[in-house]
């Protein structure tokens, strides 16, 4: 930040100039001065600040005039304007016209410091954003998400978009789709990259515990609570928080959280102090969340809360020219993590993978290669390598087929998609002798959906398979 980043100071006073170049060198900035908005702009076209702090009120040409020039060199440079007190309409003109901030005289230092560090961190991050912005157009990456393909451009050019403010988004998409990594990258990509980044699974907490999770308790707030906790805002402080499977969360915890998302402040459990927090908040449901509103399980007031802005991940069937891209970028990783040396995948493999219907979407291709990798060990990654249940699905039937059988689940012309599911997951659970876990792996689904699945269809009939011996 410091020694890197150019300061233009531009005041007509010349004292006032020379302390505020002086006070501004010792935070560490490399720093230029100039009198008034004309000799202001010659600095610019000859030294291209990062950060210009100019008055609003000097001969020949003012701050605003100045700004106008600015905006036509399209110069990309944060500018901090200064003004008297009685002059704040023309300071509000000036971030009308795209200043940074504004100080108003008499300057407090630490005020000035702490806009000038601000200033400086979104530089960087613009920086760095317009390096990934070269990256992706070269590669196809972005952070830890991959794709070349129309679908997956459109969203990475959305994610740049929003990433740098510091509004809720809400991310939706199937289950395996890469929701997760959508938000770390938003994160990766704001100004609030250095501080911490706090995933938290709703659907993989007790009822009885989650507020205590997200929101904290103090000791012997209720019977276990031994000590004093921090909950999730508090530990991702400064930076951000994800709640996934938002639609998982009981809807008495939702009305607390908007409270929190509202008022900005925080009260652990059994605490009479309110802390304010500075957290950005993202969400993610692989639900239809204007379905899961209807239903009753996610609150209308915390939907529209937190989907100021939606970020719809696409399943990977729709976008399966980016699985050889995908691939590549996992055997990297694969290879680094279990110390193998996988050089590809051979033409019969790929050609399965392409035809795979994917339902567990990446996750399930991590999965596969994950597994494939391990198996292989060195050279090229073949079809032996891959799970035995590998493509053992209820596909999108034949048109011309009167039932379709790949795991001797037949499934009439006319049956329903939820008749068809129900079957798929009982014959799931059959075939793995009811074990619950591997099911869901199977299926690509959480445990606590399959669950859920489970107790939706409640017959006598299914109940025997739920209650068969386990694996």
């Amino acid at each position: 930040m410091g020694a890197t980043e150019r300061v233009l100071i531009v005041e007509d006073e010349l004292h006032a100039l020379a302390g505020l170049a002086e006070l501004v060198s010792g935070w560490g900035y490399r720093t230029e001065t100039a009198r008034d908005g004309l000799e202001g702009l010659e600095k610019v076209s000859e030294w291209f600040p990062g950060i210009i702090v100019t008055d609003l009120k000097m001969p020949r040409m003012d701050g605003l005039e100045m700004l106008s020039r600015l905006s036509d060199m399209q110069l990309n440079a944060a500018v901090i304007v200064l003004t008297a007190q009685g002059s704040i309409e023309r300071a509000v003109e000036a971030m009308k016209m795209g200043a940074y901030d504004f100080i108003q005289k008499p300057i407090d230092p630490t005020r000035l410091k702490t806009v000038l560090a601000n200033a400086s961190r979104q530089r960087e991050t613009e920086r760095e954003l317009e390096v990934t912005r070269r990256k992706l157009r070269d590669t196809g990456f972005l952070g830890s998400l991959v794709g070349s393909s129309k679908k997956m451009q459109e969203m990475f050019a959305m994610i740049e978009r929003v990433a740098p403010s510091n509004v809720s988004v809400l991310i939706t998409g199937e289950s395996g789709t890469g929701k997760e990594l959508v938000a770390r990258t938003l994160h990766e990509l704001s100004p609030r990259r250095g501080k911490p980044f706090v995933p938290v699974n709703c659907a993989a907490i007790p009822e009885t515990l989650i507020e205590s999770e997200i929101f904290g308790h103090e000791k012997g707030s209720f019977t276990g609570a031994m000590e004093r906790r921090a909950g999730c805002f508090e530990l991702a402080e400064e930076g951000t928080l994800l709640l996934d499977e938002i639609g998982e969360m009981p809807v008495g915890t939702q009305a607390k959280l908007l409270r929190v998302l509202e008022d900005k402040k925080l009260r652990r459990l059994g605490s009479k102090v309110e802390t304010p927090m500075n957290v950005r908040v993202l969400a993610a449901t692989n639900k239809n969340p204007e379905e899961a509103v209807s239903d009753g399980h996610l609150r209308a007031d915390l939907y529209y809360r937190l989907n100021v802005f939606n970020l719809h991940m696409p399943p990977l069937r729709e976008h399966k020219e980016d699985i050889p891209a995908i691939i590549e970028s996992l055997l990297n990783d694969m290879n680094t993590k279990h110390g193998r040396q996988v050089k590809g995948v051979d033409g019969e493999m790929l050609t399965r993978l392409m035809g795979h219907d994917w339902p567990g979407n990446v996750r399930e291709l991590r999965n596969s290669v994950e597994r494939a990798v391990i198996l292989c060990g060195e050279g090229y990654l073949e079809t032996r390598h891959l799970p035995p249940t590998f493509g053992q699905r209820i596909m999108r039937p034949d048109p011309g087929a009167s039932n379709y059988s790949d795991t001797g689940v037949h499934v009439e012309i006319g049956s329903t998609v939820d008749e068809a599911e129900r079957m798929l997951i009982l014959k799931t659970l059959e075939s793995t002798r009811n074990n619950k876990t591997r099911a869901a792996e199977i299926l690509g689904i959480s445990l606590k959906t399959l669950h859920n699945k489970l107790k939706e269809y409640g017959s006598s009939s299914s109940s025997e398979t739920m209650e068969g011996p386990a694996a």
